[in-house]
């Protein structure tokens, strides 16, 4: 499957503010958040592809180098490939900014 663009994925423009970035990361993520859709695999692809998108468009080195360079920017050898593209990336990160609005995650 081809990786869409991630101002698609947001839903955002090129000229949209880290601020509008995050408003529209958030909304995605809380939609498709895994344990929001318990086993619906759908919703887990489209939760990492925002959260992939967001890893990107967030920091302004990767955002640049995105723009310039489209999935093909260099440093990372495939491009920001995604989950294991071997950046600092984490899935602990995104879920901790979600654990207000889920409960927190880790404790018992």
């Amino acid at each position: 499957m081809a990786k869409r663009d991630y101002y698609e994925v947001l839903g955002v423009s090129k000229t949209a503010t880290d601020d509008e970035i995050k408003k529209a990361y958030r909304k995605i993520a809380i939609k498709y958040h895994p344990d929001k859709n318990p086993g619906d695999k759908e919703a887990e692809e489209k939760f990492k592809e925002a959260a992939e998108a967001y890893d990107v468009l967030h920091d302004a080195n990767k955002r640049q180098q995105y723009d310039q360079f489209g999935f093909d920017a260099p440093g990372g050898g495939s491009g920001f490939g995604g989950f294991g593209g071997g950046g600092s990336f984490s899935m602990d990160d995104i879920f901790s900014m979600f654990g207000d609005v889920f409960g927190g995650h880790g404790g018992g």
